[in-house]
């Protein structure tokens, strides 16, 4: 969504136990599902842990379905989403994608903006949940730092590029909120 600032601070988040769960992952659950790298030439140095997933097809009516990743995240996941859609967004919407992201020592993200319309409506939060000094968001050519422990909610329609350059990897809990507003939404089961 462009909210016109490249990026807006939510605050401190308590995510102790999302980070817990996410660092606590064999590698094999990182590479369980490989949709976005697969579909995506910016992620493909990324491995993705995914709770709940829309391919996009035949928007608005988009389908939200849950991913091998719901039964490993959820219950860390949810409370955490939840409290940061509650102090910060209308009440009501959906959220659409839901995952951790890894960028893998060493890897980058090319610039990109995101361009299918249910990007253009929805929120896309970041909760880092592991960094090293040497990683870099940038937005619109501006670095950025994201720190653990904090919320941040990125404008995903200026181009943004993230570079690793540390020996550990980058990883970050990503879900994008779709407002009460935008109609055509359904789940699965």
């Amino acid at each position: 969504m462009d909210f016109g600032e490249p990026i807006r601070e939510l605050g401190d988040v308590d995510a102790d136990a999302l980070r817990t769960v996410i660092l606590a992952q064999e590698d094999a659950v990182w590479r369980e599902q490989q949709e976005r790298q697969d579909s995506y030439e910016v992620h493909r140095q990324t491995e993705s842990i995914v709770m709940v997933f829309t391919d996009n097809k035949g928007w608005p009516n988009i389908e939200v379905r849950k991913e091998a990743g719901w039964h490993r995240l959820a219950e860390q996941a949810i409370p955490l989403m939840h409290d940061i859609i509650e102090r910060h967004y209308a009440p009501g919407g959906t959220i659409v994608r839901a995952m951790a992201a890894k960028l893998l020592a060493g890897g980058r993200i090319s610039t990109h903006r995101d361009t299918h319309p249910s990007f253009h409506y929805g929120h896309r939060i970041h909760v880092p949940v592991s960094t090293n000094p040497r990683v870099r968001f940038y937005i619109d050519g501006r670095p950025y730092r994201l720190q653990v422990g904090q919320a941040y909610e990125i404008n995903n329609q200026k181009y943004h590029s993230v570079y690793n350059k540390g020996s550990d990897d980058r990883i970050t809990f990503i879900f994008d909120y779709m407002p009460p507003d935008v109609v055509g939404l359904r789940q699965s089961a």
